[in-house]
Protein backbone atom coordinates (compact mmCIF):
# COMPACT_ATOMS: atom_id res chain seq x y z
CA UNK A 1 0.00 0.00 0.00
CA UNK A 2 2.77 2.46 0.90
CA UNK A 3 4.62 1.42 -2.21
CA UNK A 4 1.59 2.28 -4.41
CA UNK A 5 1.20 5.64 -2.66
CA UNK A 6 4.91 6.38 -3.12
CA UNK A 7 4.90 5.39 -6.80
CA UNK A 8 1.74 7.39 -7.55
CA UNK A 9 3.17 10.43 -5.77
CA UNK A 10 6.43 10.13 -7.73
CA UNK A 11 4.56 9.71 -11.03
CA UNK A 12 2.39 12.73 -10.28
CA UNK A 13 5.50 14.74 -9.49
CA UNK A 14 7.10 13.66 -12.78
CA UNK A 15 3.93 14.54 -14.70
CA UNK A 16 3.77 17.97 -13.08
CA UNK A 17 7.44 18.63 -13.81
CA UNK A 18 7.06 17.47 -17.41
CA UNK A 19 3.98 19.63 -17.92
CA UNK A 20 5.72 22.67 -16.40
CA UNK A 21 8.80 22.11 -18.56
CA UNK A 22 6.64 21.85 -21.69
CA UNK A 23 4.76 25.03 -20.75
CA UNK A 24 8.04 26.92 -20.21
CA UNK A 25 9.39 25.70 -23.55
CA UNK A 26 6.21 26.78 -25.32
CA UNK A 27 6.24 30.21 -23.66
CA UNK A 28 9.89 30.67 -24.54
CA UNK A 29 9.29 29.78 -28.18
CA UNK A 30 6.33 32.19 -28.35
CA UNK A 31 8.47 35.02 -27.02
CA UNK A 32 10.84 34.57 -29.95
CA UNK A 33 8.30 33.55 -32.61
CA UNK A 34 8.76 35.35 -35.91
CA UNK A 35 6.34 38.18 -36.73
CA UNK A 36 4.81 36.28 -39.69
CA UNK A 37 4.47 32.55 -40.41
CA UNK A 38 6.38 32.71 -43.70
CA UNK A 39 9.36 34.32 -41.91
CA UNK A 40 10.03 31.32 -39.69
CA UNK A 41 13.80 31.84 -39.63
CA UNK A 42 13.47 35.47 -38.49
CA UNK A 43 14.52 36.19 -34.92
CA UNK A 44 14.49 39.46 -32.99
CA UNK A 45 17.51 41.70 -33.43
CA UNK A 46 16.35 44.26 -30.88
CA UNK A 47 13.30 46.11 -29.61
CA UNK A 48 12.31 49.34 -27.95
CA UNK A 49 9.45 51.70 -27.24
CA UNK A 50 8.60 54.92 -29.06
CA UNK A 51 7.39 57.60 -26.66
CA UNK A 52 6.18 61.14 -27.19
CA UNK A 53 6.28 63.38 -24.11
CA UNK A 54 6.38 60.24 -22.01
CA UNK A 55 3.33 58.65 -23.68
CA UNK A 56 3.93 55.20 -25.11
CA UNK A 57 3.00 55.22 -28.80
CA UNK A 58 4.20 51.78 -29.91
CA UNK A 59 6.70 49.03 -29.27
CA UNK A 60 9.04 48.30 -32.17
CA UNK A 61 10.89 45.06 -32.90
CA UNK A 62 13.43 44.54 -35.66
CA UNK A 63 13.52 40.97 -37.04
CA UNK A 64 15.99 39.28 -39.36
CA UNK A 65 17.18 35.81 -40.31
CA UNK A 66 19.08 34.41 -37.33
CA UNK A 67 18.64 37.71 -35.47
CA UNK A 68 21.54 39.33 -37.35
CA UNK A 69 20.61 42.54 -39.18
CA UNK A 70 22.09 43.81 -42.43
CA UNK A 71 20.62 46.59 -44.56
CA UNK A 72 21.37 44.47 -47.64
CA UNK A 73 19.48 41.38 -46.44
CA UNK A 74 15.77 40.77 -45.73
CA UNK A 75 14.40 42.08 -42.44
CA UNK A 76 11.12 43.11 -40.87
CA UNK A 77 10.09 45.93 -38.57
CA UNK A 78 7.07 45.28 -36.39
CA UNK A 79 5.19 48.08 -34.64
CA UNK A 80 2.76 47.04 -31.88
CA UNK A 81 0.57 50.04 -31.15
CA UNK A 82 -0.18 51.17 -27.61
CA UNK A 83 -2.96 53.54 -28.69
CA UNK A 84 -5.26 54.27 -31.60
CA UNK A 85 -4.11 56.23 -34.64
CA UNK A 86 -5.77 57.22 -37.86
CA UNK A 87 -4.06 55.68 -40.92
CA UNK A 88 -3.80 59.12 -42.50
CA UNK A 89 -1.96 60.42 -39.43
CA UNK A 90 0.51 57.51 -39.66
CA UNK A 91 1.15 58.35 -43.32
CA UNK A 92 1.62 62.06 -42.60
CA UNK A 93 4.05 61.35 -39.76
CA UNK A 94 5.98 58.92 -41.97
CA UNK A 95 6.34 61.58 -44.67
CA UNK A 96 7.50 64.15 -42.07
CA UNK A 97 10.13 61.72 -40.78
CA UNK A 98 11.37 60.88 -44.29
CA UNK A 99 11.56 64.60 -45.14
CA UNK A 100 13.59 65.23 -41.97
CA UNK A 101 16.22 62.68 -43.03
CA UNK A 102 17.03 64.19 -46.40
CA UNK A 103 15.59 66.63 -48.94
CA UNK A 104 13.50 64.30 -51.11
CA UNK A 105 11.79 65.85 -54.16
CA UNK A 106 8.24 66.91 -53.29
CA UNK A 107 6.86 64.90 -56.24
CA UNK A 108 8.51 61.77 -54.82
CA UNK A 109 7.09 62.42 -51.34
CA UNK A 110 3.63 63.01 -52.85
CA UNK A 111 3.80 59.67 -54.69
CA UNK A 112 4.92 57.86 -51.53
CA UNK A 113 2.17 59.52 -49.51
CA UNK A 114 -0.43 58.34 -52.05
CA UNK A 115 1.00 54.79 -51.99
CA UNK A 116 0.97 54.62 -48.19
CA UNK A 117 -2.56 56.08 -47.92
CA UNK A 118 -3.76 53.20 -50.11
CA UNK A 119 -2.23 50.66 -47.69
CA UNK A 120 -2.10 51.95 -44.11
CA UNK A 121 -5.21 51.26 -42.02
CA UNK A 122 -6.40 52.97 -38.88
CA UNK A 123 -4.92 51.18 -35.86
CA UNK A 124 -6.09 50.65 -32.33
CA UNK A 125 -4.29 49.57 -29.18
CA UNK A 126 -2.82 46.10 -29.68
CA UNK A 127 -2.74 46.23 -33.51
CA UNK A 128 0.51 45.30 -35.24
CA UNK A 129 1.79 46.73 -38.49
CA UNK A 130 4.77 44.96 -40.05
CA UNK A 131 6.96 46.12 -42.90
CA UNK A 132 9.04 43.40 -44.56
CA UNK A 133 12.08 44.56 -46.49
CA UNK A 134 13.14 42.37 -49.38
CA UNK A 135 16.11 44.01 -51.13
CA UNK A 136 15.28 44.29 -54.80
CA UNK A 137 11.54 44.06 -54.14
CA UNK A 138 10.79 47.08 -51.92
CA UNK A 139 8.51 46.67 -48.91
CA UNK A 140 5.51 44.46 -48.20
CA UNK A 141 3.18 45.65 -45.43
CA UNK A 142 1.05 43.53 -43.12
CA UNK A 143 -1.55 44.24 -40.47
CA UNK A 144 -0.94 41.28 -38.21
CA UNK A 145 -0.88 38.30 -40.60
CA UNK A 146 -3.04 40.08 -43.23
CA UNK A 147 -1.07 41.32 -46.25
CA UNK A 148 -1.95 44.96 -46.97
CA UNK A 149 0.12 45.32 -50.13
CA UNK A 150 3.53 46.12 -51.48
CA UNK A 151 5.42 49.23 -52.55
CA UNK A 152 7.99 48.03 -55.06
CA UNK A 153 10.33 51.00 -54.84
CA UNK A 154 13.85 50.60 -53.45
CA UNK A 155 14.22 54.30 -52.70
CA UNK A 156 10.95 54.29 -50.77
CA UNK A 157 12.12 51.24 -48.80
CA UNK A 158 15.37 53.00 -47.90
CA UNK A 159 13.53 56.15 -46.81
CA UNK A 160 10.76 54.34 -44.94
CA UNK A 161 13.00 52.08 -42.85
CA UNK A 162 15.38 55.02 -42.42
CA UNK A 163 12.77 56.54 -40.12
CA UNK A 164 14.02 54.06 -37.51
CA UNK A 165 17.31 52.67 -38.81
CA UNK A 166 19.14 55.56 -40.50
CA UNK A 167 21.91 57.13 -38.38
CA UNK A 168 20.15 60.50 -38.88
CA UNK A 169 16.86 59.27 -37.36
CA UNK A 170 15.08 61.60 -34.96
CA UNK A 171 14.77 58.61 -32.57
CA UNK A 172 18.42 57.67 -31.96
CA UNK A 173 17.71 55.85 -28.68
CA UNK A 174 15.12 53.61 -30.35
CA UNK A 175 17.52 52.96 -33.25
CA UNK A 176 20.21 51.91 -30.77
CA UNK A 177 17.77 49.50 -29.08
CA UNK A 178 16.60 48.03 -32.40
CA UNK A 179 20.14 47.49 -33.65
CA UNK A 180 21.56 46.55 -30.22
CA UNK A 181 24.14 49.31 -30.41
CA UNK A 182 26.23 50.23 -27.35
Amino acid sequence: MWLNFFLNTQLSSVRIKTTLAAACLLASSLLHASPLPHLSNFEPVGSGTMRFFGLRLYDATLWSPGGVWSANKPYALELAYARSFNGTAIVQRSIEEMRAQRPWPEATLARWEKDMRALFPDVKKGDRLIGVRQPGAGVTFYSGPLKLGQIDDETFAEAFFGIWLNPTTRAPDLRAQLLKLP
